[in-house]
């Protein structure tokens, strides 16, 4: 007998793909049924900026990098896929599923003017006990509404809308369909009831015909060509989460520090701030939920220090700088506004600042500041995830800000918890990879392939005294929203 070759590569086991749809690329990662990376690949595409304020992009983008992404990572010979994405995208598709025009993204602001129509029309306490969310400039349903008013006669040819990955879905296996913790995101969604709310849809005049059906995460909802099962998948934050081990309210929670900074809490029932200062969603487990609190400008704080600053400068090189200086850095308070800031603001206009300059100050204080700032930013964000089912004690970290051991360990300090590395730290395309071993049959449920793939690499607490000394910090920083909001003001 001719013996038959290994497949893969001569990997024997499970051949788990994800894909998360990101805002500049599609990033790709094949993992075996133990967590173990076989492979990561990644895309990237332009991002159109047509007028201040906006941000859109060519959806067919998405599908191309995403097939090239597949085919580096031998999806065709895996045992399932996951998709995930970034949130709140537009993608408006007439008769023959093709894009009505580019897609409009979840870090789009020309909406406002929409968002505070569908608020007095739904009524604001009305929407947050529908939705757990207020109608914020980035959700899907106010860019319908701009779309009627600024383009008529394309939106009379809507016959489809599809968020960001599920467009990629409808490519890859011919299925209009997302899930739950997608579509929480639409401000379509009854999120307490997991399905589509008729109220919103009927009050905000849209086609029902146009909303694909909402799946659970793990769900199987389609093949590839190839055969190969595919997930209905996750937005971009449950599937990160799911990826660091937050599947439930007694675990740990979640602290990403990429462009925007989240505070993330899995919840066993469903819980919604009564302000709609965090975002309530449906998570990517069953039956389960999560709270969550979004600055727009996190590690994208420090991007843009080091880009306007100091260009030839390493992160590094800048933590390290920034390490010279202790708390506080003798005064210096930054607030990271930079885009605007969700929670708990809910304020598109809001603009950072730096407070409190002296002649003393030099590059690393700058960067210090920022650092702090970010941290008392997720604070925030913390202080209302708790307060909707508990302060957690320990929390996975995630995102390109986690590989500075300074800034997490002032993360810690300011939030006064205990911060854990997972040995893999992929993000959103991850945990999509293990809803793919769900989907694929690989696993029985999200939380046997979490127990399987999901292991911590190491923990980082504040170092003595700093918890104390941000604590005394913190109303500098407080003072900073109100004090942009009357220079704002006093300029016109």
């Amino acid at each position: 007998m001719i013996p038959v070759p290994p497949p893969r590569g001569g990997h024997t086991g499970a051949r788990l793909v994800g894909l998360d749809i990101g805002t500049s690329s599609v990033k790709g990662i094949a993992i075996d049924e133990a967590g173990t990376v076989l492979r990561i690949a990644e895309r990237a595409y332009p991002l159109s900026v047509p007028h201040p304020g906006w941000a859109e992009q060519d959806p067919d983008d998405w599908v191309r990098a995403a097939r090239e992404v597949l085919a580096e990572l031998d999806a065709d010979h895996a045992d399932g896929i996951g998709l995930a994405g970034q949130m709140h995208g537009l993608v408006a598709l007439g008769e023959d599923d093709r894009p009505l025009r580019p897609a409009i993204l979840w870090n789009d602001g020309r909406t406002q003017a929409q968002c505070d129509a569908i608020e007095a029309r739904i009524g604001r306490d009305r929407l947050l006990a529908l939705t757990g969310n207020r109608a914020l400039a980035g959700f899907t349903a106010p860019k319908l509404l701009w779309m009627a008013e600024h383009e008529p006669a394309i939106h009379a040819r809507i016959r489809r809308i599809l968020l960001p990955k599920d467009y990629v879905r409808l490519a890859l296996c011919g299925v209009h369909a997302t899930d739950v913790s997608d579509a929480s995101g639409t401000l379509l969604f009854d999120v307490a009831r997991r399905t589509w709310s008729a109220e919103l849809v009927d009050a905000l005049h849209v086609d029902r015909a146009w909303l694909p059906e909402a799946l659970e995460s793990a769900a199987l909802c389609g093949h590839t060509a190839a055969g190969v099962p595919v997930a209905a998948g996750a937005g971009d934050q449950a599937a990160g989460a799911l990826g660091v081990g937050v599947v439930a309210q007694a675990g740990p929670a979640s602290i990403v520090l990429g462009t925007s900074g989240v505070v993330f809490a899995a919840r066993d029932t469903y819980a919604a701030d009564p302000d709609g200062a965090v975002h309530a969603f449906c998570h990517a487990v069953p039956h389960a939920w999560h709270v969550m609190g979004v600055m727009l400008s996190a590690a994208g704080s420090l991007r843009w220090l080091r880009d306007v600053a100091a260009p030839d400068a390493s992160f590094d090189a800048l933590l390290c700088a920034a390490a010279a200086w202790e708390p506080g850095a003798e005064g210096l308070v930054f607030a990271p506004y930079l885009a605007g800031e969700r929670t708990p603001h809910a304020d598109p206009a809001a603009r950072a600042m730096f407070a409190g300059l002296t002649l003393r100050h030099d590059r690393g204080a700058l960067v210090r500041a920022v650092l702090e700032g970010v941290a008392f930013g997720l604070a925030d964000g913390m202080d209302r995830v708790a307060a909707l089912g508990g302060r957690p004690r320990t929390a996975r970290v995630s995102g390109g800000g986690s590989r500075g051991r300074l800034w997490l360990q002032i993360v810690a300090a300011v939030l006064d918890v205990e911060l854990q590395r997972t040995a893999v730290d992929e993000g959103a395309a991850f945990g999509a990879a293990l809803l793919g071993g769900v989907a694929g049959g690989v696993f029985a449920d999200v939380h046997e392939a979490v127990a399987a793939c999901v292991n911590t690499a190491d923990t980082i607490v504040a170092p003595s005294g700093w918890q104390q000394r941000y604590a005394q910090l913190r109303p500098a920083f407080e003072a900073l929203y109100p004090a942009q909001a009357a220079v704002r003001a006093a300029l016109g």
